[in-house]
């Protein structure tokens, strides 16, 4: 029997294109809002903090600049850009998760940091050309339904010589961090999803990834964005990705 043109076979899930897949992911991270921070921290030994700080230093902000976080989840990454901010400048975090949002701002409250967290579609995101000195996406590109487009945004509301930095997951080549990848993202996670109360959404977590580029075909969408000074960093054996890169007009020799 022929899958359904508007789901993918192996999952089910409807096709990254279709209009019900930014539907199907928002409702599944609305489910788990509350259990996010809990199992970013168990699957990660709690190193996404670290991570997020490394990819905060490729944003390089400080006291003045203005940043935004798109997909900003619970609003660890905005937050840590508050940090290295400071009192001044601007600091946005925009997602279309609600209660993931709520949670966002209850932290700001809580830790005395001010982010402007609101309602944003990435594919689509309500700020003026070059608003931001830097735009950052933690965890979230490979949710995108239309990642080009997404890109395209992010390189839109930059100012020039502007900073964008995307911290990802991704699959690492050499042994023996590939093996342990494959058990721990394709066997393990899914099983901590049913201690969550949400197989379906920690089984998503392994397929997102697979389908995301790998590190040299996101730096090369980043280029057709209009991106240019593209790089990557790699972390945790080559799990992590972290990718930087300027739009064009900023001062000569910027790293």
């Amino acid at each position: 029997m022929e899958a359904s043109p508007d789901t993918e076979p192996a999952s089910g899930r409807p096709h990254r294109e279709s209009e019900e897949f930014a539907s199907d992911v928002r409702g599944m991270f609305d489910r788990i809002a509350g259990v996010y921070d809990l199992m970013n921290s168990t699957m990660t030994a709690g190193l996404h903090h670290q991570w997020r700080q490394r990819a905060v230093d490729r944003a390089v902000v400080g006291p003045g600049s203005d940043a935004l976080d798109i997909c900003c989840g619970t609003g660890d990454l905005a937050l840590e850009l508050r940090r290295r901010i400071g009192p001044d400048g601007r600091v946005v975090g925009s997602d279309f998760s609600e209660p993931m949002l709520d949670l966002a701002r209850a932290k700001s409250g809580e830790q005395g940091l001010p982010v402007e967290f609101g309602w944003a579609d990435a594919l689509e995101l309500p700020y003026g050309e070059e608003s931001f000195d830097a735009v950052t996406v933690g965890f979230g590109a490979r949710n995108l339904a239309d990642l080009d487009r997404g890109l395209a945004e992010m390189a839109r509301v930059l100012r020039p010589g502007g900073r964008a930095v995307v911290l990802e997951i991704t699959r690492p080549q050499r042994e023996p961090l590939s093996s342990f990848y494959s058990l721990w993202f394709d066997r393990a996670v899914p099983l901590l999803g049913q201690l969550a109360g949400d197989p379906d959404a920690y089984g998503y977590l392994p397929e997102s990834v697979r389908s995301f580029p790998d590190p040299p075909g996101l730096a090369a969408k980043m280029d057709v964005a209009g991106f240019t000074r593209i790089r990557w960093l790699l972390l945790a054996g080559g799990i992590i990705a972290i990718h930087s890169g300027t739009t064009p007009g900023g001062p000569e020799g910027a790293a």
